[in-house]
């Protein structure tokens, strides 16, 4: 692709800040205010999605002939940056960002068809089978099963984290279909094109911020058609390592970060330090504060290496390193929040957090959110593979002298 002029790609940051001030509602603007994890509130995530899709904005990713945008590397990082910019939801990532890449790298001509399309549009929500209660960072350990059974499967055994289980309507999972050999060997990838079979019970579980997110679903003789099935059976585990790269690549998170950032040295303005006068006069909040924008600053340039397209980001190591990187800091901005909110922080407001519940919070915006976002970033260094997991593969990778 031809390269784009600074003149054209300013032109394209402009069309695309103009489209991302007008087309959000107001509902969809809340929301994004008001996310405190990686997942946006369910239904204006799903509206603000449709909406993208409806420009052809939804995958700028994806390949164009699938639905993407054909935009160049510079494009794409673009877009990132003045999305991440302003108040609006992140999109829901397991259809967007893990399963649709999967198909498009893996899947058949007729899973493509049937599946990348809906998942443009929203139509099709993908839940995500992975963990197991016993079976967490030690993913390959799982043991629920899917038997042969014609050209069906029957899954026996449980899924524990599943996001958004209880409002999806399709799940990928991975399922136990051999016992011989290495633990690794034996696992199937499976798709379902429905989250509520005769045998499948779907259990919502409650937060630490109040809100039920995650769910635990059980499978008892739960039949499935073996059509569903990505790559060949016993050899999901390198089906699963393939759609892990892609979530733990993710996008560039850190215009997110810088706008937290902001928000916090806007209200340390406001604040006492415990010393006297201005929080954010305080030498040592300074330093700290400093410290997270120089290392916020450190992650974006690697987002953008990432995401240039360069014969170096074919490094296995790189989607660990971001993750870690990421996932970090996400927690040190959190932690950062807290210390601006301080007391104003610790009530739990579940009604004003509500998307369009129209109760007005106690103190600040930011001490709406600042407990809640601190609480779900604790989960940022356990998911998608614990960190100590992701630098061990870091190592695994480096040469040996």
């Amino acid at each position: 692709m031809t390269t784009q002029t600074k003149e054209e790609l300013d032109a394209f940051r402009e069309e695309v800040a103009a489209y991302l001030d007008t087309a959000p509602t107001d509902a969809i603007r809340e929301a994004g205010r008001k996310t405190t994890s990686a997942f946006a509130p369910f239904e204006q995530g799903a509206a603000w999605q449709a909406i993208l899709n409806e420009k052809g904005w939804a995958a700028p990713d994806w390949p164009e002939e699938y639905g993407g945008t054909g935009w160049s590397a510079e494009q794409r990082t673009i877009f990132e940056e003045e999305y991440r910019k302003r108040d609006l939801p992140p999109l829901l990532p397991n259809s967007l960002k893990m399963v649709g890449p999967l198909l498009i790298d893996l899947g058949t001509e007729e899973q493509k068809a049937k599946y990348l399309p809906r998942i443009l549009s929203g139509e099709d929500y993908w839940t995500q089978g992975y963990s197991e209660p016993n079976s967490g960072s030690d993913l390959a350990s799982l043991k629920c099963s899917a038997v042969a059974d014609g050209d069906d499967y029957i899954i026996n055994g449980s899924k524990i984290w599943t996001t958004f289980a209880h409002k999806s309507n399709r799940m990928f999972m991975l399922v136990r279909t051999s016992s011989e050999g290495k633990k690794q060997q034996g696992i199937t990838f499976l798709l379902l094109d429905r989250t509520d079979f005769p045998g499948m019970d779907i259990r919502p579980i409650k937060g630490l911020d109040g809100h039920a997110e995650f769910c635990e679903v059980f499978f008892d003789n739960v039949r499935v058609p073996q059509s569903g099935r990505v790559g060949a059976e016993n050899e999901g585990w390198s089906v699963a390592k393939h759609l892990l790269k892609h979530e733990r690549n993710g996008s560039a998170n850190s215009p997110v970060l810088v706008r937290y950032l902001k928000r916090i040295t806007e209200a340390a303005q406001d604040e006492t330090s415990p010393f006297g006068g201005k929080l954010c006069d305080d030498p040592v909040f300074q330093r700290d504060l400093g410290a997270l924008y120089a290392d916020v600053a450190t992650l974006a340039q690697f987002e953008w290496l990432i995401m240039s397209g360069q014969e170096m980001v074919n490094d296995p190591a790189l989607p660990s390193i971001a993750k870690t990187m990421n996932s970090e800091l996400i927690q040190r901005v959190s932690v950062m929040m807290t210390r601006v909110s301080g007391l104003e922080g610790l009530s739990m407001q579940l009604d004003a957090l509500a998307v369009g519940s129209g109760v007005d919070p106690m103190g600040s915006e930011l001490d709406l959110i600042s407990m809640p976002f601190y609480l779900n970033s604790r989960a940022t260094t356990i998911y998608a593979g614990t960190n100590e997991v992701q630098r061990d593969l870091i190592a695994r990778s480096l040469p040996i002298a």
